[in-house]
C-alpha cells in the first residue's frame, strides 16, 4: 500500500467509501442514542453539533482517503464506537436522554470507585491487547491493512478510556457545584 493514493483513483474511492461509511455509522449510532447530544461524550463533537459535525467529518473523510493507514485506523475506531453506541442506544432512547443519564450516574455512584475503575481498565486493556496482538503478528510490508486495523482497535480502547475518565471528572465537578448532599455522595464514592 502506497503512502498516499491519487485523488479519484480506485484506491481513493474505496478508502473514501470505507471511511465515509464508518463515520456515518458513528453519526447514526450517536443520533439513535442521543438525538439532542445530551449523552455525547466528546466535548468537541457536542460543541460542533450535527450540522458542523457532518461538515467537518465529510471534509476529513475527503482528506484522509488520500492516506490509507490513517483512513483504516479511523474507520476501525469509528465502527467500534458505533457498535458500542448501538449496544445501549435502545435503552437511552426508551428512557430518554436525561433520565438515562441520571440513571447511569446513579448506578456509577452506587458502585465503589475502585471496582468501577478496575472494570474500565480491564475492558480497555483487553480490547487494546487484541489490537496489540494484531500489530505484533502482522506483516507491515506485505499486509499493511492488518496493522492499521490493530492500531484502530488500540485507538478505540484509548478513546473509551479517555472519554469515560473525562465523564467521571465532569460528574465530580457537577456534583461539587451542586448540593452539599451530592458533593458528599461523590466524596464517599471516591474514598
Amino acid at each position: 500500500m502506497e503512502e498516499f493514493v491519487p485523488f479519484g483513483s480506485r484506491a481513493y474511492l474505496l478508502l473514501f467509501l470505507v471511511i465515509g461509511f464508518a463515520r456515518a455509522m458513528d453519526f447514526i449510532s450517536t443520533w439513535v442514542a442521543t438525538p439532542n447530544m445530551v449523552l455525547e461524550g466528546n466535548p468537541i463533537a457536542k460543541k460542533l453539533g450535527w450540522r458542523w459535525g457532518i461538515t467537518v467529518n465529510l471534509v476529513l473523510a475527503v482528506l484522509f482517503a488520500f492516506w490509507p493507514l490513517p483512513a483504516i485506523v479511523i474507520s476501525t475506531t469509528s465502527v467500534l464506537v458505533a457498535a458500542r453506541n448501538f449496544q445501549s442506544a435502545w435503552l437511552m432512547r426508551s428512557l430518554g436522554e436525561e433520565i438515562y443519564r441520571d440513571w447511569h450516574v446513579a448506578r456509577i455512584r452506587e458502585t465503589r470507585i475502585s471496582l468501577y475503575l478496575l472494570c474500565l481498565f480491564a475492558q480497555t486493556l483487553l480490547t487494546g491487547a487484541v489490537g496489540g496482538a494484531i500489530l505484533y503478528f502482522s506483516d507491515w510490508k506485505n499486509q499493511p491493512v492488518l496493522p492499521a486495523i490493530g492500531l484502530g482497535i488500540i485507538a478505540y480502547a484509548i478513546a473509551v478510556f479517555f472519554f469515560t475518565m473525562l465523564s467521571i471528572v465532569r460528574m465530580r465537578r457537577r456534583s461539587a457545584r451542586g448540593s452539599p448532599e451530592a458533593a458528599a455522595q461523590v466524596r464517599a464514592w471516591t474514598d
